[in-house]
């Protein structure tokens, strides 16, 4: 399969884990709104999902392809990377609520931020992709796809449901139309298929240094879940008894659970 073909399956999969985004806020069509309890605990199911990701399908192919020492040279690599971005955009606190009232420039802006936060999303699963084409994958639709890039697209996928729902909840208390909140929430993740097709495109380039760079992507997602995703929890939950950590802590072991049938697959 020709490059170009390569990179367009590659864009699909980082569209499909984009689109995702916009599931989370299907349950206002349903629900007038969330409680913080189930906030906390979405937030707790994402959290899960990709710290389980990046142990269980990154960390653990990249120690198939090189040695604990690249993965762990990657994985600064992308905390570095996610802790200069933050220091570039130190200043700059994004609400959804300001996504319907922003102008162009606005918007630009706001794509940065949320580049920060999706973008490494993105790189998981366009290095997951690296073996596309060759042998020892799952035949889809006539192409040779590998188990990792199917596991991490799923994974990715159910993580960023509850982060759409998340993004949906400022949204609905504007008064925000539902079809709009679900846009949003997929114009929240559109880095993410940017970043498969960059990530892809390297490694594919560059196989020596693909253990790296699936340690790259495992850090940059542990890191965005440890110093973001958490704290972002908690913050909700200050109301709730014990701090909503039980909430937290039940979400992290459900995700947990959802991805562990698919990491033994």
């Amino acid at each position: 399969m020709a490059l170009l073909e390569n990179l367009v399956v590659v864009f699909l999969a980082g569209l499909v884990t984009a689109l995702a985004t916009g599931l989370g806020a299907l349950p206002f069509f349903v629900f007038e709104e969330i409680s913080d309890r189930w906030t906390v605990v979405l937030w707790g199911i994402a959290s899960g999902i990709m710290v389980s990701a990046s142990l269980f399908g990154l960390v653990e192919e990249g120690l198939a392809e090189g040695t604990p020492t690249e993965i762990a040279i990657g994985m600064a690599a992308g905390v570095a990377l996610v802790v200069v971005a933050h220091e570039v955009l130190l200043d700059v606190e994004i609400d959804p609520r300001e996504y319907e009232q922003a102008d162009f420039t606005k918007l630009v802006l706001i794509l940065g931020v949320l580049t920060v936060h999706s973008f490494p999303e993105g790189i998981a699963v366009g290095v997951s992709f690296a073996d596309l084409g060759l042998e020892g994958g799952y035949q889809i639709l006539g192409l040779t796809v590998p188990l990792l890039a199917v596991f991490m697209t799923v994974a990715i996928s159910i993580h960023n449901v509850p982060e759409g729902t998340a993004i949906a909840i400022p949204l609905r208390a504007m008064g925000v139309s539902k079809p709009r909140m679900v846009w949003w929430a997929v114009f929240s993740s559109l880095p993410q298929p940017i970043g498969a097709v960059i990530a892809f495109a390297f490694v594919r380039t560059a196989r020596e240094f693909l253990p790296y760079g699936f340690g790259f992507a495992a850090g940059a997602m542990i890191y965005l879940v440890l110093s973001e995703f958490i704290p972002e929890a908690l913050s909700i939950g200050e109301s709730l008894p014990n701090g909503g950590k039980r909430e937290l802590v039940t979400g992290v072991l459900l995700g947990v659970a959802v991805m562990l049938p698919l990491s033994i697959i």
